[in-house]
């Protein structure tokens, strides 16, 4: 239901935090701790004259997200998308280049329609994409640190570390 005197916003904006960012924490302990009281399961939003409705699941969890975005100082920004995107929008809510996305929808990274003589990119599989390769780009980090520690690397100063770098990158010149 919306207000007649505040239209829906259908641009980007983003949000700072305040440099007090005390009723952030407040709000978002309060969000977290909403599912703890029993009297009040369902999460509800209450305005500013006092009317309140009910908060659908998905809502509320955008605003989790967003006060513990803001609660870490970071700026949010919300911006409304279509389900479907042209390659330069997919590119660009992904951070690469156009030719790079092109390489990734004609390689079958990414699965995209042609109805015409554009390519339309679904933004749920931009979103699972993006999902997988965090998870890859976790998955080898995870690696590189057991290596690193298997071979006792974080035990030695970085004086010698460099020292042992600079020998090596010599070597594979040489």
């Amino acid at each position: 239901m919306t207000s007649p005197t505040r239209p829906e916003p259908l641009h980007d904006e983003t949000y700072l935090p305040d440099e007090d960012t005390g009723e952030i924490i407040d709000f978002l302990a309060a969000l977290r701790d909403r599912g703890r009281r029993a009297a009040d399961p369902r999460p509800r939003l209450t305005g500013p004259d006092g009317h309140s409705v009910e908060l659908p699941e998905p809502m509320f969890n955008v605003l989790l997200q967003v006060a513990a975005a803001m609660k870490a100082g970071l700026a949010v920004t919300v911006a409304p998308h279509h389900l479907t995107m042209s390659t330069q929008e997919a590119a660009d809510l992904l951070r690469i280049s156009r030719t790079t996305l092109v390489r990734l929808l004609e390689s079958g990274a990414i699965p995209f329609e042609k109805p015409s003589r554009h390519r339309k990119v679904r933004l749920g599989d931009l979103l699972e994409y993006r999902r997988r390769q965090r998870h890859a780009a976790d998955l080898a980090f995870a690696d590189m640190v057991a290596d690193t520690e298997r071979l006792g690397l974080y035990d030695g100063s970085p004086d010698e570390t460099r020292t042992a770098l600079k020998a090596a990158r010599k070597k594979a010149e040489g």
